[in-house]
């Protein structure tokens, strides 16, 4: 369904007071209901050089509610700068959008609304620089944070930054899955209090707007999304699990029709997500573009639903030579899409007009490892009486990752690796456009860095991979105890130069025309909401150079 902003939205004053503000809250025909609260706190997204998203929830049983939101310079609003109306409508879970344009480039603004005598929590957040501008950008890169699986801990460590420009989320706000002890990641969820809502798996409108409540109603959540603004596309697990064009690993006939499932989970990722609504194709809507003046440009991809062919499964044996020849003609066919030639068309046109505006850094925001990993090979590696204390699913998974490393197959067809054609088209526009590539990815639950090359060999850029806030790590971590996978990956994977599959965190990447620098930072915990956080690693990225280890 398309959400457009009616005219209170979109209505704008100049300094200035509202008069009557103690009413704006009531609903036409009704006094304001006493559970009229900011129960989910504030978000801004999607920043411009002249403007900015602003989201808020109002809780209340009314059809619909007048709020009134402010800006303000500082956090003392004594000077209001802007202020506006806009409506908490039922047909949109009471969530609440304003577009705010006329502010100044390269400034931090405070944000809050008010319904009557209830004043929501007061958010902080910053228009892009202007075209000129070459000062340093900071961005904090975070993905899949399920929430029975532990504590926010990495969005309060967010929260808690210095100066920080951006959020970018890639993906896994939310997960659709259930809580229960044999639910993904959910086997301490009733000890911490961290049950999902609805109870079930999420497949209606009603189970994803609830779901989405709970996260926002989380506070770490809150203060992440108050400190400053974010820039949001989703990946697989706010639809369900590994989507394709036309269905879904994770959607089975029982659970309706596809086309309604993705209709549904899309509406309310959009009504509470801090993203700007555009037109009716809401998946299409995902893909948008930033430019923080001179410094760098901001590609943001979809690569889930618009386009994406469904993902092959590997031969039950991969050593079965015929199955493994089919498998491979099927991998390389050029007809493989994951962004789709309208996507990629768009793409390179972006690209080369920030390389022509001289713009630094021309940075992709998008899901799961474009890095070649063709996993690892253990069978001399493991001790015989520790393969003989494996279970069997262990063993044979060991056997035949192997033989797919042997045999130069990807390790996950659900990444690039599954998109071979794909992956090589989008290098090739890289490339005519002259850019400066830095891929910003999420997914995987690990810390990455890959030097990436085209299939001739020739080097397209850098891939920061960012690991979950907390979700589990992968499970190849877990294979082998006591077995650094990590380790493993980096000596067997020639694009591989770091990988990390310990504590859940965040990337945080600060660029300047001349250099980026990635660091990775991990909490101390979950399960606590006590923790402590480190530097996990520090890369040093230069124009045209491989990342470089700093500590």
């Amino acid at each position: 369904m398309a959400m457009t902003l009616n005219r209170r939205q979109l209505g704008v004053a100049l300094g200035g007071a509202l008069g009557g503000t103690a009413a704006a809250c009531a609903a036409p025909g009704r006094p304001l209901q006493a559970e009229g609260r900011f129960l989910h706190g504030v978000a801004s997204g999607d920043p411009a050089t002249d403007g900015v998203l602003l989201w808020t929830r109002l809780t209340t049983d009314a059809p619909e509610a007048d709020l009134v939101w402010e800006i303000s310079g500082d956090d003392s609003f004594a000077r209001i700068l802007k202020r506006g109306r806009a409506v908490a409508s039922a047909a949109r879970d009471h969530t609440v959008k304003v577009e705010v344009d006329g502010l100044r480039p390269g400034r931090e603004y405070r944000y809050r609304f008010r319904c009557g005598d209830q004043v929501s929590p007061m958010g902080r957040t910053r228009t892009l620089p202007e075209a000129g501008d070459a000062s340093a950008v900071r961005l904090a890169v975070a993905s899949c944070a399920l929430y029975s699986h532990g504590y926010f801990n990495a969005y309060e460590a967010i929260a808690n930054l210095g100066e920080v420009h951006a959020v970018l989320h890639l993906g896994d706000y939310i997960y659709e899955y259930a809580s229960g002890p044999r639910d993904y990641g959910a086997a301490r969820a009733a000890e911490l209090g961290r049950m999902v809502d609805p109870p079930h798996e999420t497949v209606t409108l009603a189970d994803y707007r609830r779901r989405h409540a709970q996260v926002k109603a989380d506070p770490q959540a809150q203060a992440a999304h108050a400190r400053c603004a974010w820039i949001v596309t989703f990946d697989d697990h706010e639809i369900t699990n590994d989507p394709w064009t036309d269905g879904a690993q994770n959607h089975q006939p029982d659970e309706g029709d596809w086309a309604a499932r993705k209709a549904a989970a899309l509406q309310a990722w959009f009504e509470w997500m801090p993203i700007r609504d555009r037109g009716p194709n809401l998946a299409l809507a995902a893909r948008r573009a930033f430019r923080f003046g001179r410094t760098a440009s901001l590609h943001m991809l979809e690569t889930r639903l618009l386009a994406r062919s469904e993902q092959l499964e590997f031969p039950d044996d991969a050593g079965d030579a015929t199955a493994v020849a089919a498998f491979r003609q099927a991998l390389e066919s050029p007809a493989r899409s994951l962004l789709g030639p309208e996507q990629l068309t768009w793409l390179e046109a972006g690209l080369g007009e920030a390389v022509r505006d001289a713009v630094a850094w021309q940075l992709l925001g998008q899901q799961t490892p474009i890095g070649r990993q063709s996993g690892v090979d253990l069978i001399d590696s493991v001790p015989p009486e520790t393969l003989a204390g494996l279970s069997n699913f262990a063993r044979n998974r060991i056997r035949q990752m192997a033989l797919r490393k042997r045999q130069g197959l990807p390790q996950n067809t659900d990444d690039w690796g599954g998109y071979p054609a794909e992956r090589e088209r989008l290098y090739a526009a890289a490339g005519r456009a002259g850019a400066n590539l830095v891929v910003l990815t999420g997914d995987s639950h690990a810390n990455w860095v890959h030097d990436l090359h085209d299939a001739g060999g020739r080097r397209a850029g850098t891939e920061l991979g960012a690991t979950a806030i907390s979700s589990p790590p992968p499970s190849l971590s877990r294979l082998v105890p006591g077995m650094d996978m990590a380790a493993a990956m980096t000596a067997q994977n020639p694009e591989v130069l770091f990988a990390h599959f310990g504590e859940r965190g965040f990337l945080d990447v600060t660029l300047t025309p001349e250099r980026a620098e990635a660091r990775f930072v991990g909490v101390s915990t979950l399960e606590s909401r006590a923790f402590e956080t480190r530097e996990v690693a520090r890369f040093e990225i230069r124009p045209g150079q491989p990342p470089r280890r700093l500590a």
